[in-house]
């Protein structure tokens, strides 16, 4: 396919320079944000606000510089009532001139929303546009949702205490005063000091130790303030490969991975033992181009972070794995997508690529499936329309190179990609009927183009023939004996027992026969299996392996797993929906804030 060397942009501004951001309290638009330095001790102690309590304190030194014509007499950044903000000075950077001493500054909080506050800082003199300054914010946090400290028993360990941040979506605002927005970046460094025998990690390109205690972070490339991560505990490494860093949280850690930059958080839970969660890994690190070196604008446009990150996985993982594998787990996560849309309706507004936040909204509670899988399906169906893969993979790279260290919505994507391949510019791919552009992105619902995944059909139809086997009321143990499901890799059990979970509940007796004819099922370690596994005994109420529901969630805290768990426990039976409750009793204090409301929410719907 023909298509043009795309020049500079001619210097034509981006459509996201226009941004709204309703989730953020800051004054994004009128300063620059230049750099960001935390100066920070950690304490670990009792919770609580009382001295000799845990908490982070110290103070963030932010470089900025006015972008207003007319100039400001008021910053406001994004803040949280657990930030206790006690001083605030500005110096001020006269060009050519030597810096004038820094002054002390007024400041005050305004009101903002449930997830944060707006922190207000009002200049004696305006401050002139294009003026550079220095504001010092001394500062203290203990509990809160963007800290999250675990005591020793929620660790591997059990023998120390742990403490991490958590930025996205809208949580860094509870760690330290910033612009809490993808829109814009900037760099940062930190110099953290933390108690004997603690390790202090961050999302940043060099670290090195400053005596005893210390260390030292600096991120040289600029990053939205949702990729400024921190953890802290008794940290052990090892060498596992070159140049990628991953570190291993704690149980309760509530994601899969966090693709914070140079060194991505990722769940204990990976560690199966066979490699079957690699995917998870390709996942991150593909979030190294899409998400963090191009960005959403905001979260209306997440899609843009995990659709193209979903179709990088895929593409690496074609080409590690083969088509066939890779189609048996795009067919896991197309499963995924539809039990989201039957459970939520296709029409509900989450179901867009482009949602739109209204204000007061936490991002976080719009988060699902579909910004992934319906992202995913997009992407692949503008691989489509090109019709060469090597084309489109060419101008992926394109695309990155375009745009990377900037903040974008859909358009300035779009526009570029029609720019990249004008024959299909001129065909007007973009309002073919039925695919309309405009539909993908602002039209709820099912994907209107689905790659096609048949090249997985050798692994996707014994599984489906054998999952057709258990739901009839007369087993033909024969003809199930005969499946050599222990040749079966891991994702075509998931694809399987999907399948399974489908077609629930079974026949009496059937899941109990298949648990015993499936030890390796029924009483896998696989953290994928073991969600599968509970889903179906809850949702054809067999009781006798309901402990494995209960231990599975004792021991691990992944929102992914925990949510899904908790609807099927009281979609279920009277006695699962106790289940439900007690289990949360025993475990909320170990579940992130976040998740623990989402449980909540789950166990007293609002309005009941």
């Amino acid at each position: 396919m023909e298509r043009r060397e795309p020049g500079p942009r001619g210097g034509r501004p981006l459509h996201s320079a226009q941004a709204v951001d309703v989730a953020s309290a800051s004054s994004f638009r009128a300063f620059e944000m230049l750099h960001i330095h935390l100066d920070l001790r950690v304490e670990f102690g009792p919770p609580g606000q009382g001295p000799g309590s845990r908490g982070l304190s110290g103070t963030a030194l932010l470089d900025l510089r006015c972008l207003l014509p007319e100039g400001a007499t008021e910053l406001q950044l994004d803040s949280h009532p657990c930030l206790e903000v006690t001083a605030a000075t500005m110096q001020r950077q006269p060009p050519g001139a030597q810096p004038p001493p820094a002054e002390p500054v007024p400041f005050h909080t305004r009101p903002f929303s449930h997830y944060g506050q707006a922190l207000c800082v009002a200049f004696p003199q305006p401050c002139l546009s294009t003026e550079r300054f220095q504001l010092a914010l001394t500062y203290r946090v203990g509990e809160g949702p963007g800290v999250c400290w675990l005591t020793p028993e929620q660790t591997a360990g059990k023998k120390q205490p742990f403490v991490y941040t958590q930025g996205q979506a809208v949580l860094n605002r509870a760690f330290f005063p910033c612009f809490d927005t993808p829109a814009v970046k900037c760099t940062y460094s930190a110099l953290i000091e933390v108690p004997d025998g603690f390790t202090a990690v961050m999302s940043a390109s060099t670290w090195e130790k400053r005596g005893p205690n210390k260390f030292f972070f600096q991120m040289h490339q600029p990053v939205p303030s949702y990729l400024i991560a921190l953890a802290i505990g008794d940290l052990v490494s090892a060498e596992v490969g070159p140049r990628y860093d991953l570190l291993f949280m704690p149980p309760s850690f509530p994601f899969g991975g966090m693709e914070n930059p140079c060194l991505t958080f990722v769940t204990p839970c990976l560690l199966a033992g066979d490699r079957s969660l690699a995917d998870v890994i390709i996942h991150e690190i593909s979030h190294s181009w899409f998400g963090n070196l191009v960005t959403n604008a905001n979260w209306g446009e997440f899609w843009l972070n995990e659709g193209f990150t979903m179709y990088a996985q895929r593409r690496i993982s074609t080409i590690l794995f083969g088509a066939a594998y890779t189609c048996l787990e795009a067919a896991t996560g197309r499963a995924l997508l539809r039990q989201h849309m039957d459970v939520s309706g296709e029409e509900n507004p989450l179901n867009k690529l482009r949602v739109k936040i209204e204000p007061g909204v936490d991002p976080d509670d719009t988060y699902n499936e579909t910004p992934y899988e319906k992202g995913y399906c997009f992407v692949s169906y503008l691989a489509h329309l090109v019709g060469d893969q090597d084309q489109f993979d060419k101008f992926l790279k394109a695309y990155i190179d375009e745009f990377k260290f900037q903040s974008i919505l859909a358009e300035d994507f779009l526009e570029f990609y029609l720019e990249y391949f004008p024959e299909l510019k001129k065909r007007r791919v973009d309002s073919i009927p039925g695919f309309e552009f405009d539909r993908w992105l602002n039209t709820p619902g099912w994907p209107p183009y689905l790659p096609d995944l048949s090249p997985g059909d050798s692994l996707m139809k014994p599984a489906e023939e054998l999952a057709e086997l258990w739901v009839t009321s007369e087993l033909d143990m024969q003809a199930i004996e005969a499946v050599a499901l222990s040749t079966w890799k891991t994702y075509q059990l998931i694809y399987f027992l999907d399948k399974i979970l489908q077609k629930s509940p079974l026949p009496p007796g059937n899941v109990k026969k298949l648990g015993e004819a499936y030890p390796k099922i029924s009483n896998a370690q696989n953290a994928e299996l073991r969600l599968r596994w509970g889903q179906i005994v809850l949702k054809n109420d067999h009781q006798e392996d309901f402990w494995k529901v209960k231990e599975f969630l004792q021991s691990q805290g992944k929102q992914k797993y925990t949510l899904p768990l908790y609807h099927a426990m009281m979609s279920s039976s009277e006695v699962a929906r106790t289940l439900a409750k007690d289990i949360f009793a025993a475990t909320a204090s170990q579940l992130h804030s976040n998740v623990a409301n989402y449980v909540q929410q789950i166990l007293e719907p609002k309005g009941s």
